[in-house]
This record gives structure tokens, sequence and C-alpha cells, in this order.
């Protein structure tokens, strides 16, 4: 076999294990055939908001300092910005991110992070999310795979850290009369279990080794979905 015939390796990230966990047979679909669900247009402004912010954060770190979203919180005290700028580029990098092969299965999961944060020895995720309006009780709790697998990734990865995470979210509150926009800020701090986030990566190697998964009749796609190969 030559390396034009060569089959690439399955790469998962969090985003398709969320995909998993909310219809097995869509995942399976759009991984072992490519049938994806239908979308519409991305939003630029989610985009633009994060290479900002970024480049606001790595401003901070290049001074040694915490930005001052973070320097009043009270549970960031005793922390500093992950300051290996090489690392972080790969880290942040959507086609590498921090990556983890499962041995048994050769298949590859990688998730790429916003920023890091650093207590001691150990590593914190941060990880920055855009919004249009003020956080509900349960708005975090739909991060909370994806912050589970940002740790089990790290840690694969031969790094120490805290059992936790943390959101940065913005929502914009008001407009100046100079016409610039202020954005509000809440910080939420996640417990994490990397067991949990190892489960459900396993789980999803497990269906795609599998046959293609039932049709899921609470998913409103896999209707559309029917008899797609």
């Amino acid at each position: 076999m030559n390396n034009k015939e060569k089959i690439k390796p399955i790469k998962l990230s969090p985003s398709t294990l969320n995909l998993f966990l909310e219809c097995p047979r869509c995942f399976w679909l759009h991984i072992v055939k490519g049938v994806k669900r239908p979308s519409g247009p991305f939003p630029s402004l989610p985009s633009g908001m994060d290479k900002i912010l970024k480049e606001h954060f790595d401003s901070f770190m290049e001074k040694g300092e915490l930005p001052p979203e973070l320097k009043e919180e009270d549970s960031v005290k005793g922390c500093s910005l992950f300051n290996d700028k090489e690392k972080l580029k790969e880290w942040r990098s959507n086609f590498k991110g921090i990556p983890y092969t499962d041995p048994k299965s050769g298949v590859l999961l990688h998730g790429a992070v916003d920023n890091i944060l650093v207590k001691g020895k150990k590593l914190i995720v941060l990880d920055y999310k855009t919004r249009g309006y003020p956080l509900k009780e349960d708005t975090h709790k739909h991060y909370q795979t994806q912050m589970d697998l940002y740790n089990f990734l790290l840690r694969k990865n031969g790094h120490e850290t805290k059992d936790y995470t943390y959101l940065l979210f913005y929502h914009p509150d008001r407009v100046l009369e100079s016409g610039k926009v202020v954005f509000n800020t809440d910080l939420i701090k996640i417990k994490t279990d990397p067991k949990e986030g190892e489960k459900v990566f396993l789980d999803a190697v497990k269906c795609l080794k599998g046959k293609e998964p039932k049709i899921n009749k609470e998913c409103e796609w896999c209707g559309w979905n029917q008899g797609k190969k």
C-alpha cells in the first residue's frame, strides 16, 4: 500500500463528541459516511471576538499580568497566564490542538483551547464564550463535556491539572455615546472529571466501530437522514 492509499485516521473533537451525546446515529453518519446535518451560515462575530480576546489576553501575558476581567476575581488569585507561546499556539490550533490517540482503535481526539491559567505546577483551562444575552442558571452546564475532555487531553499529554476549569462569558451591556460597545463578563468555575471525558470518548469510538445506530425518534434530523449512506 502506497502513501496515497493509506487510510486517514478518524479524528474527533469535543464538538463531534457533543453530537454523539445528542444523537449517536447522526454522529455515526457524520464520521463514517460523511453525511452531515444541514447547517446555516456561521456568524462571523464569535470568530472575530475569539481573535481579539486572544490578542487581548496575550498582551497581558506579555506583561506578566492578568487582564481586568480576572484581576479582581478571588477565585483566580495565585494564577498566572500560561506563557509558553509556541505551545499555546499549537494548543489553540483547530488543526492540531491538544491531541491524544487511542492505542487500541487508532482514533485521534484533539481539542483546541482558548487559554490556560497556571497555579503552582497545575494547569487550568480558560475558555471564552460570547453570548447575546446574560447567562441563565444552567448555561454553563452545556459545556461540561467539553471541559471534561480538555482536562482529559492535558493529563494524557503528561500535564497536571486542577480538577476544575473556567468559562469566561462576554455579553453586550450597552453602547456608549462614542459608539463603543460595552460588554459584561461572567467567570464561571466548572468542576471537571477527566474520567467522564474519557468515557464519552471511548463510548463514541465503540459506536463508530459498530453498525449504524437505530433512528433516534427524539432527534429532528434522524428523519431527514433516514436511509442516507
